[in-house]
C-alpha cells in the first residue's frame, strides 16, 4: 500500500515545473518567448492567444508560488509594486482600505496617493494598537473593504498577529492581503492564517540573485482571483516570460538559500547584540522583541532583515557608510549579496516627515540584507565600519 504524502515545501519548491514538458521531455521547462499564438480557426478560443494574457512560462511560476502559499491562483506581475496596484483594483471610490502606519515606503506611497485622487478612502493605523484597529474596524461610516497587512514590517520588524486581525476584519466585512515579501511561502503562510490575498516582490528573497524585477499576487478563491486576472491583463502589469524563467529558476534554491541567511544573521545578531555603537537593535528572533513570542507562532523562522539605529550624528553615519566593504549601500533586499539600506534617505524618502517621525524611523536607523557570504567576513565588515563611530 503507497503511503501518499504532500512533499515538503522543500521538495515542492526544486521541483518547481519539472518534467513538464510533455513535446521533447526536456527536465527544465522551455521558455515561452512568443507574443502571440495561433488560434485553432476562427472564432475558436486556444488556450493561449497573447502573451499579456497568459503565457505559459509566467503561468508555471504563478501555479508554482500558489502552491507553496497553498491558494487557488498565483499572478505574476512585472513589479512588486504592480502586483500592490493590482489589489487596489479590487476597490471602489466609496471603499475604505485600512494599511499599517509603519509599511513599506513605497506602499504607503500609492496608497496615499490612490486615495488622494479618490480612488478609495484611506485609513492609517497602528495595527498594534487594539484600540484603533479596532476603531478602523468598527466604523459605522467608513466601513473597510481591505485590510492591508505588511509583516515582519519594513524597517522596523514589527510583527502583526494575521489571524487576530484577520477574525477582526472577517467580522466586519473586509479582505485580508498581507505583504510577505519578507519571510517568503517558505517561512510564512499567511492565507493558512485567515488572509485572502498574499503579495510578493519577488525582486526580493522568491529570486534572491538581483537581477530581476517581478511580483506575486496569490489567492485563496477563485472568484478573485478571476477578477485579478481581468485586472492584470487589462492593465498589462503581467510579468514576461523571461523574468519568469529566471524566478522559477531561482524559486528552486530559495530553501537552501533561506538556511543560509537565517544561519549567517543569528550570527549577526549576535555580535551586533553587544556592540556599543548599536543603540537600539531590532530582529524579531531576540527574546527581548516585543513580537517574539508571536513570530514564533505564525512563522517558520525569523528572517535575514535587521535594523538597529546608530549612536552618533550624520557625520558618525556617513563614516560608519564610507568604511563598509562588502555590506553594499543600495535599494532592495534579500539577494545572495548583503545590503544596507539607510530607510529615511531610501525606501521611506517618498514618506512625510511627521508620516516617518509617527512609523518610528529616523535618521539613526539602517536595515541589513543578510547575504549569504561567509559570516566571519560580514562580521569583520561591521565590526571595522562600527568602529569609526563607536562612543
Amino acid at each position: 500500500m503507497t503511503n501518499k504524502k504532500t512533499p515538503h515545501l522543500t521538495t515542492q519548491a526544486v521541483r518547481v515545473g519539472l518534467c513538464s514538458d510533455k513535446q521533447h521531455r526536456a527536465l527544465v521547462p522551455p521558455i515561452y518567448l512568443s507574443a502571440t499564438y495561433a488560434l485553432p480557426g476562427l472564432n475558436q478560443k486556444g488556450e493561449y492567444d497573447y502573451s499579456r494574457t497568459t503565457n505559459p512560462t509566467r503561468n508555471t511560476l504563478g501555479r508554482a508560488i500558489a502552491e507553496l502559499e497553498h491558494g487557488h491562483t498565483g499572478i505574476i506581475t512585472n513589479t512588486g509594486m504592480s502586483a500592490v496596484l493590482l489589489v487596489c483594483q479590487l476597490l471602489n471610490p466609496d471603499d475604505t482600505v485600512v494599511i499599517p502606519h509603519d509599511c513599506y515606503g513605497g506602499t504607503y506611497r500609492l496608497f496615499t496617493h490612490l486615495a488622494a485622487r479618490g480612488l478609495f478612502q484611506l485609513d492609517i493605523v497602528d495595527q498594534n494598537d487594539a484600540h484603533a484597529l479596532s476603531r478602523a474596524l468598527s466604523s459605522a461610516e467608513n466601513r473597510p473593504k481591505l485590510v492591508w497587512i505588511e509583516t515582519p514590517s519594513n524597517p522596523l520588524l514589527r510583527i502583526y498577529d494575521i489571524a487576530a486581525i484577520a477574525k477582526q476584519a472577517k467580522a466586519a466585512g473586509a479582505l485580508v492581503a498581507v505583504d510577505n515579501t519578507f519571510l517568503s511561502p517558505i517561512l510564512q503562510q499567511p492565507l493558512g492564517l485567515g488572509a485572502d490575498i498574499v503579495v510578493h516582490s519577488c525582486t526580493k528573497f522568491i529570486n534572491g540573485h538581483s537581477d530581476v524585477v517581478a511580483g506575486a499576487v496569490v489567492v485563496r478563491e477563485q472568484a478573485i482571483g478571476e477578477t485579478l486576472s481581468w485586472w492584470a491583463n487589462c492593465l498589462g502589469v503581467t510579468g514576461s516570460a523571461m523574468d519568469s524563467y529566471w524566478v522559477m529558476r531561482s524559486l528552486r534554491t530559495l530553501p537552501a538559500r533561506l538556511r543560509c541567511h537565517q544561519e549567517n544573521t543569528e550570527q549577526i545578531v549576535e555580535f551586533l547584540s553587544h556592540h556599543p555603537a548599536i543603540k537600539t537593535l531590532y530582529y524579531p528572533g531576540l527574546t527581548t522583541h516585543p513580537q517574539h513570542a508571536l513570530a514564533k507562532t505564525q512563522q517558520l523562522g525569523f528572517g535575514s532583515l535587521v535594523s538597529f539605529e546608530l549612536v552618533g550624528d550624520e557625520a558618525a553615519r556617513q563614516r560608519f557608510s564610507e568604511a563598509l566593504q562588502i555590506f553594499t549601500l543600495a535599494q532592495s533586499l534579500g539577494g545572495v549579496e548583503s545590503l544596507i539600506n539607510h530607510p529615511a534617505s531610501m525606501t521611506h524618502a517618498a514618506m512625510p516627515d511627521d508620516a516617518k517621525i509617527t512609523a518610528g524611523i529616523s535618521p539613526a536607523l539602517w536595515r541589513l540584507s543578510i547575504g549569504i557570504e561567509h559570516p566571519d567576513d560580514l562580521i569583520n565588515d561591521l565590526r571595522n565600519a562600527l568602529a569609526t563611530v563607536a562612543p
